[in-house]
């Protein structure tokens, strides 16, 4: 039986500045092939030669990735700001798009980071820019030097920075089998305003918004804030959700 084939939204790049280009990290392809196990595929965020329902004809399920672009503010009815740059507002376009084409049509989707962030938007929700702004909320961002250079060592960047506490009962807890575990952090952008259909499931100790599920769905629709992909070749919380997610999309095929 040949393997689920998974969707991974790809990014815009500039290389040489020269050179358009979309990339996906490799801890993305490495976590849906080796823990999810199945095929990753990797296409455009570009509207213009994106078809949506070719794409979920030729899939099994869709990956929505983090990236280093903010969802553009006009998608949420705010004003867009310099300082809160960059933007991809062709991403923007598919993957909101996709987010609910996915629940509609029952194909598993999983959100990380940005992806999780896209889901709130694309069923009417909000975001704060900057989170690490509102009163009460710490720095969610990745550690840097005193020069303000990211930290150059990886395991400190995606070491576990503070815990979420899941709603008992509720999926997540269900599925992790417990109702507190540590995660990673390395965002700016926050939900402020929660989407009609989202459905908030892990908060951590500052009042951030974690891990959420699209309600009533008939597919695999989770999204978490932290950088999941990392390592859940290692992390038993990450490679439960990439577990699950990889059983979500062989119970579709059977469907």
């Amino acid at each position: 039986m040949t393997k689920p084939v998974v969707g991974v939204i790809g990014n815009a790049q500039l290389v040489n500045e020269r050179f358009n280009v979309q990339v996906v990290g490799q801890r993305n392809l490495k976590a849906i092939a080796e823990v999810a196990d199945a095929l990753p595929l990797m296409f455009a965020s570009l509207p213009d030669i994106t078809d949506i329902g070719a794409l979920l004809d030729a899939v099994d399920g869709i990956l929505l990735t983090g990236a280093r672009a903010n969802v553009h503010p006009t998608c949420f009815g705010v004003e867009p700001h310099p300082k809160h740059e960059p933007y991809d507002q062709d991403r923007d376009a598919v993957a909101l798009e996709l987010t609910r084409a996915c629940v509609e049509r029952g194909v598993p989707v999983f959100g990380i980071c940005r992806g999780f962030q896209e889901f709130n938007v694309a069923f009417g929700g909000s975001l704060h820019p900057e989170i690490r702004e509102l009163p009460g909320r710490m720095n969610h961002r990745m550690p840097r030097l005193e020069n303000g250079e990211i930290h150059p060592d990886p395991e400190v960047v995606f070491a576990d920075r503070h815990e979420v506490k899941l709603v008992s009962g509720g999926t997540f807890a269900t599925l992790l089998g417990c109702e507190t575990i540590r995660v990673n952090s390395l965002h700016g952008q926050g939900i402020l305003e929660p989407g009609k259909r989202i459905v908030i499931e892990g908060t951590a100790e500052d009042g951030t918004f974690e891990a959420i599920r699209i309600a009533e769905a008939p597919a695999f629709a989770l999204g978490v804030q932290w950088h999941a992909e990392y390592d859940p070749q290692t992390n038993p919380i990450n490679r439960t959700l990439f577990n699950a997610f990889g059983a979500a999309l062989r119970e579709g095929r059977k469907g």
